[in-house]
């Protein structure tokens, strides 16, 4: 059965050598039931809201499967948050879902796939050391991004939550289908 792990918030916006100066990647668990509304996470921020947040970027899902990859590869623990993810989701492959695709996360939230998460040089500076150099296209080339969502219908939810697939659409794009990523 596919559950929630953690629910993620940003802890801090760190300093940032990007043109915004900061970054809200640091995200970690948060503790008890968590409110979810169009614009994701109670408490959550984004710095740059350009390529992060919004309607249709309100969450970022990540799988503690590909976590798991990356810990491997990286040879050190990934808490959920690292990622810079809202939602750490066990037992499904979230890089296999369509866009449109709806889940139900607990009781009542209802959210939509609508893109992946594209890399950038932020997350390759939140990786730091020698992985930095290359992360992106590293990340990009193992096809385990994750998807961005739309909450459909908000409410709350917490870490050991039920993830439901409640609809898929017939004949949608897979997640990562024309993905190229960066050259």
């Amino acid at each position: 059965m596919p559950r929630l792990l953690a629910v993620c918030a940003v802890r801090q916006l760190r300093p940032d050598a990007g043109t915004n100066g900061v970054t809200a990647i640091d995200k970690g668990a948060l503790d008890g039931p968590v409110r979810v509304g169009p614009y994701g996470v109670r408490g959550d921020v984004q710095a740059n809201r350009k390529h992060h947040g919004g309607l249709d970027k309100a969450l970022y899902a990540y799988a503690q499967e590909d976590a798991a990859f990356w810990e491997s590869e990286l040879g050190r623990a990934l808490a959920p948050g690292w990622f810079g993810e809202n939602l750490r989701i066990e037992g499904l492959d979230v890089n296999a879902a369509l866009i449109g695709e709806r889940w139900r996360i607990g009781e009542r939230v209802d959210v939509e796939v609508t893109m992946p998460r594209t890399p950038c040089q932020t997350f390759a500076r939140w990786v730091g050391g020698p992985e930095a150099r290359g992360w992106v296209k590293r990340f990009s080339a193992e096809r385990r991004l994750g998807p961005y969502l739309r909450v459909v219908r908000g409410g709350t939810v917490q870490a050991g939550d039920e993830v439901v697939v409640t609809h898929r659409p017939h004949g949608a794009p897979g997640l990562l289908d024309g993905y190229v990523g960066p050259s």
